[in-house]
């Protein structure tokens, strides 16, 4: 089942975000015909990005970004994806993997070699 909507929780200023994850995920979403919801952490959508870490995603005071969320209709959300602390170039293979597999693969879309 595909996704209705993508929401991405992330910082500007986060090289795990933008452009790691950001510009992926918001091409992915218009191959899909789907929305993009960029939540940005510094600006006043705070509030709506701390609402889905703490309910779907991993959730600390001082969580981890980016994170991604899938969400469907009937309104369920589930999150696919949180950033690696242990380096962009995880983060990015994550991403990548992410992308070739469902829901979010689109044709001609290949696994990652492992």
């Amino acid at each position: 089942m595909r996704p209705k909507a993508i929401h991405v929780v992330y910082a500007k200023w986060c090289p795990h975000c933008i452009p790691t994850t950001v510009g992926p995920l918001t091409k992915r979403a218009e191959e899909l015909g789907v929305q993009c919801l960029l939540h940005d952490i510094d600006t006043e959508d705070m509030g709506v990005a701390d609402g889905l870490v703490k309910k779907y995603g991993d959730w600390t005071p001082d969580y981890l970004v980016p994170q991604i969320f899938l969400e469907y209709d009937g309104g369920s959300i589930e999150h696919v994806l949180t950033g690696d602390p242990r380096g962009v170039a995880l983060t990015q293979r994550a991403v990548e993997e992410l992308l070739a597999s469902e829901p979010l693969a689109v044709e001609g879309s290949k696994p990652v070699p492992k």
